[in-house]
């Protein structure tokens, strides 16, 4: 896929006030650490997670997404009547239906002609909706379009502590399966997309990829949709297995991402990718030969933020001026299926607004 009229115009993201540190979750999994003799330490040295953020309980997806939502509007100083599609793209949403994007594209005062729908892919449902707005601009359907999505992994975590603490038979050998879900933070992120015509940013999309490789589907699973069920969720991870099969979708999908952005590995001057841990960062950069100095990465201190993780870094980075006018950017995005998805940046100013909050 390439792009010649597409900008990214503005990020807004939130990030939750609570912190939990890895000590922390240790400290609520003591029956467990207890019974199996686990050295303190092992989560954050596994992983390389120090912290993870949750929103205060009772606050829903939607109602994080109408802040992010505001803050890249504000970011872009836009005009509201120009935005002709909203993508909510979370794996967490308020209910089955209607979509998320209903409530979000109410709060936040979007026309009434502007195209809403939820976008359901893993981590990567942003991207997968920055994709799809993207070619609606190319194609001259809308002037510009609003992706947003907002993950708390508060249940998430719970519950997998309550079960890990519970559950008499686990062994040092099968808790593996549940480390993943300890990984887990909480975010809100919107991405601002417009057509070159009204950008004042000039930050160009020049070119995407996608690879599907759902032979590995059932690696990172949640045992069954609880949406309705208390939202109490439970997965099951092989993080050594999702992590091999995820490089190795990454290297398929690399050829065609740099051609279709006109690039070659070299020319790369900053990448931010899914944010996963330690282990996973340093396979992938060193399978696509790339230099871990031109990435950034977030996960040290806000976790695996699902769809949120990926934008919400490439916010960070942009305000803490690791990516400057000038750059080359790759975003490298990989999700439990398993699928990638890369996105080429041109990039030229950061728009980037954010909150702590709830």
């Amino acid at each position: 896929m390439r792009y010649q009229h597409v900008c990214l115009e503005s990020i807004g993201y939130l990030l939750p006030e609570e912190i939990w540190s890895s000590e922390d979750v240790e400290q609520k999994l003591a029956p467990l650490y207890e019974r199996l003799k686990l050295p303190e330490g092992r989560l954050e040295l596994m992983t390389g997670i120090s912290e993870r953020r949750f929103w205060a309980r009772g606050i829903m997806p939607g109602q994080l997404s109408v802040e992010s939502c505001k803050l890249a509007i504000e970011a872009a100083d836009i005009d509201m009547a120009d935005i002709g599609c909203l993508i909510h793209g979370s794996v967490c949403r308020d209910f089955l239906e209607p979509a998320t994007a209903c409530s979000v594209h109410h709060k936040v005062g979007l026309p009434n002609d502007c195209m809403i729908y939820d976008v359901s892919n893993a981590c990567l449902g942003i991207l997968s909706g920055m994709i799809q707005a993207a070619n609606m601009i190319e194609l001259g359907q809308i002037k510009a379009a609003l992706i947003v999505g907002s993950e708390g992994g508060r249940q998430l975590v719970e519950t997998t502590i309550r079960t890990l603490n519970e559950d008499q038979k686990l062994t040092r050998k099968s808790i593996k399966n549940a480390i993943a879900s300890l990984t887990i933070g909480s975010a809100s992120c919107a991405t601002l997309l417009t057509h070159e015509s009204i950008s004042r940013s000039k930050n160009r999309i020049v070119g995407a990829a996608v690879q599907a490789n759902t032979q590995h589907h059932e690696l990172c699973q949640s045992h069954e949709d609880q949406v309705g069920d208390s939202m109490a969720p439970l997965m099951e991870t092989d993080s050594e297995a999702l992590m091999k099969a995820g490089v190795e979708t990454g290297l398929a999908t690399l050829p065609p991402f740099l051609a279709a952005a006109g690039w070659d590995v070299a020319d790369l001057d900053r990448t931010v990718c899914h944010q996963v841990g330690t282990a996973h960062r340093k396979l992938m950069l060193e399978s696509l030969s790339i230099d871990p100095a031109i990435d950034y990465a977030t996960f040290s201190w806000l976790g695996n933020t699902g769809s949120a993780a990926l934008p919400s870094a490439l916010a960070v980075a942009c305000e803490k001026e690791f990516i400057q006018s000038g750059h080359k950017v790759g975003l490298l995005g990989i999700g439990s299926g398993i699928n990638c998805t890369m996105m080429g940046l041109q990039w030229n100013e950061s728009r980037i607004a954010s909150k702590t909050m709830f």
